[in-house]
């Protein structure tokens, strides 16, 4: 009988190994497979022809030959199934359907009314859905969901506390996944920022970064070695809620001075909110951050100050973190970068002169490319993660 369970064992250890290098490598040949993984080439042929007739390979024409027959080349099929990456933010959510390989093929957005975790669920399950019904037909459907919620989140999916959504201990995932009855997967926002950099955006050939979410609040990412550094008890990350100042204004966590308050959106459109010609464009209402987007790109100096000084707040916090981690690889993403213009070069200016120079040497600083698809992409990486690792063994 142990015989027979250590059989079972090699050869699911083997299948994840190929399939592993299918999706690494394809599109790539049988021999070449064998060649990569030492696994012989009978072994290597057994388990290709399962993975066929279970619609996650298939194998397409002849590729380049050395000499004899031409090999058939594998090719993973990316379009097996579907996941769906959400991006929680206070005022709204963002979905994405992407295919097994991680490219969008779809979106949807919605405002959000309140910042009820029934409301925010309900949101979530209609946005799932909308996708889902949108969705080609595949083999294995929707195979998950993954969810990104600016707060601290347990291993059980709850969100532990969400100072700007105002949540305490909400059960998210036991939520949604009765509503939806799919995996669902819930994690920090910056966290799911971190891996969508590190496996689409800027940060692929990084083992070591840092990915700064900065919204309406600040979250820090952190990937040690090509993984998300924790924390003892998983909640690393949440450098929006350090003090840069003493006796600085209070915070809705309960400390006071904290980062974001004077580094993120909202304390962007708070100090943009007291000028005239801000005032004057949104007709006394509060502006978003598209209304300052338009009258920095009409040259308003204020406004434009505004954002330069928020830049400079910005790469306070970022020295520091640079001078604590010495990270290869800073990442700037979410909707500050939507105001990349404005806040670049203060922002640099100030890492500079604040980041200790040995570190400040060896570290590559830029705002996200993906802008605010990073989040949503690494969301829908982790529902693919959970897929994958149905049939995988950890060694």
């Amino acid at each position: 009988m142990k015989q027979t369970g250590d059989l079972f064992l090699v050869k699911k250890i083997n299948k994840s190994i190929v399939l592993d290098m299918i999706r690494s490598r394809s599109p790539i040949s049988r021999a070449k497979v064998s060649e990569l993984t030492g696994l012989n080439k009978t072994t290597v042929s057994s388990l290709v022809n399962e993975l066929i007739d279970e619609h996650l390979v298939h194998e397409m024409g002849p590729g380049k030959s050395s000499g004899g027959r031409k090999p058939l080349m594998l090719l993973f099929n990316e379009q097996a199934g579907y996941a769906i990456g959400v991006d929680v933010r206070i005022d709204s959510v963002t979905a994405v359907l992407t295919d097994l390989g991680g490219a969008i093929k779809d979106h949807c957005w919605f405002q959000l009314e309140s910042n009820s975790a029934e409301h925010i669920c309900g949101v979530v399950v209609r946005a799932v859905r909308e996708l889902s019904a949108r969705a080609p037909e595949s083999p294995y459907g929707i195979i998950g969901v993954g969810v990104g919620v600016p707060g601290i989140v347990d291993e059980q999916g709850s969100v532990l506390f969400a100072p700007n959504l105002h949540w305490s201990g909400v059960p998210l995932q036991q939520m949604l996944t009765e509503e939806l009855q799919l995996s669902v997967v819930i994690d920090n926002e910056a966290n799911a920022g971190a891996v969508g950099e590190h496996k689409y955006g800027a940060a692929q050939d990084t083992d070591n970064l840092l990915y700064v979410s900065v919204s309406h609040g600040i979250g820090t990412g952190i990937l040690l070695g090509g993984h998300l550094y924790r924390g003892s008890s998983g909640f690393a990350g949440e450098a929006g809620h350090f003090s840069i100042k003493l006796d600085g204004e209070p915070c809705s966590c309960g400390n006071k001075g904290c980062w974001e308050l004077y580094a993120s959106e909202n304390a962007l459109l708070l100090e943009a909110a007291k000028l005239d010609s801000v005032r004057k464009h949104t007709g006394g209402n509060p502006p978003a951050l598209e209304d300052l987007i338009r009258l920095a790109e009409d040259g308003d100096p204020q406004v434009i100050a505004v954002m330069e000084h928020v830049g400079r707040h910005l790469g306070i916090g970022i020295s520091n973190l640079i001078n604590l981690f010495n990270p290869q690889r800073v990442i700037i993403g979410n909707r500050i970068a939507l105001i990349e213009p404005w806040i670049a070069k203060p922002l640099y200016d100030t890492v500079k002169e604040r980041s200790l120079s040995f570190h400040y040497a060896r570290v590559s600083l830029e705002i996200s490319r993906l802008k605010l698809d990073s989040g949503v992409l690494g969301a829908a990486s982790f529902a693919l993660q959970a897929f994958f690792a149905k049939t995988q063994i950890s060694l």
